[in-house]
């Protein structure tokens, strides 16, 4: 038996820190596997870019196929790669002055049409000095605009509420509590309801967290969201992660809430930084692998009678298509769904979508 190398050793554990719950959220788990990844390249042994992707995608699809919930995981391994590619582009111009700097920068027009098949002609496998420097440079990049994201999505709080207005968000986001503690303080007689999320009613934890501010917290159960739909002016979320079509995948009662909100043509603000977009689709077949299922004691006590002849289901996540959405704030601005596909583009490479 082989004995397991540094790097296995320290992706095992942060898989197992996940698994147990001592690393949780999106952003934990990215910034994680970030610090991770850059102790790969830069104290691994590579000699070039082909070398070097082919240790992040094999350390990837391990990371992948343990945690397949986490999609964030996936969506940093695969962004690195597409820097390593275009550092290499990079470098590659430069030894061969083909073209200047101003110009190394891929066009539009490349970059939507781009396919494998034009970047046949590019060799990864020949040594460039000076790569390692110039990706660990990129990845103190991305870690910046990690630390920030949530700042850069909370400073659009003041473009998108309004004094006086009724907001409706549903159990408790991170992203979503800082957005609102924002909108709170900018702006007056605000009125929040917070849909609380059965079984786990993570919304009390959202409204302790905003009772200190200067607006209504109302708290109610998932069944009256409906009922409360007319008097909202729009609704405000967090998501798991935002899917290549625009669709989401969030808590549990989202898609409850998208579609009381399409019926009383309430607009749908979904918050959701870049590093939770993934290139992957949702097919009906694949349920159980989109979702993952929580204690059903909240439900249904295990010690009742009715119990005995029951099986209780309690999954974690809502698919929400994208037309329920009329909005996407992440850290670079506001989107439409349908740009996401745009969006993608510019942070994958389309050779990369499947590690």
């Amino acid at each position: 038996m082989n004995e397991q190398t540094f790097e296995e050793k320290k992706i095992l554990q942060l898989i197992h820190d996940v698994k147990v719950k001592q690393v949780c959220g999106s952003f934990d788990i990215t910034t994680k596997t970030l610090q991770l990844l850059k102790d790969i390249i830069s104290n691994g042994k590579w000699e070039h870019a082909e070398e070097l992707m082919k240790i992040l995608r094999i350390y990837g699809h391990i990371m992948k196929d343990a945690l397949p919930q986490e999609t964030v995981v996936a969506n940093l391994v695969r962004r690195i790669l597409k820097i390593i590619r275009e550092e290499f582009d990079l470098l590659e111009v430069k030894v061969h002055h083909l073209i200047d700097d101003s110009q190394a920068t891929l066009s539009l027009h490349k970059l939507v049409t781009q396919t494998s098949e034009c970047d046949v002609l590019i060799d990864y496998t020949k040594p460039r000095s000076g790569l390692k420097e110039a990706i660990l440079d990129h990845l103190q990049e991305i870690e910046n605009e990690l630390e920030i994201s949530w700042e850069s999505i909370c400073a659009q709080a003041e473009q998108h509420v309004h004094s006086t207005e009724v907001i409706l968000t549903l159990g408790h986001s991170k992203n979503a509590e800082h957005f609102l503690k924002k909108a709170i303080e900018k702006r007056q007689s605000l009125t929040i309801i917070i849909a609380e999320c059965a079984p786990t009613c993570r919304g009390h934890n959202l409204a302790a967290s905003l009772a200190s501010k200067n607006a209504e917290i109302i708290v109610i159960p998932d069944s009256a969201i409906f009922a409360m739909m007319s008097r909202v002016n729009k609704v405000i979320i967090g998501t798991h992660s935002v899917l290549a079509n625009g669709g989401l995948r969030a808590a549990c009662g989202a898609y409850t809430v998208g579609l009381a909100a399409k019926h009383y043509s309430v607009p749908v603000i979904v918050l959701a930084p870049m590093y939770k977009l993934a290139p992957i689709h949702l097919c009906s077949y694949e349920q159980d692998a989109f979702n993952s299922l929580g204690n059903a004691e909240g439900i249904l006590p295990y010690d009742c009678l009715a119990a005995r002849s029951a099986k209780i289901y309690s999954p974690m996540f809502d698919y929400v298509p994208p037309e329920l959405v009329t909005l996407f704030i992440s850290n670079t601005g506001g989107h439409a769904p349908s740009y996401v596909y745009r969006l993608l583009t510019e942070l994958y490479h389309p050779d990369d979508y499947e590690i």
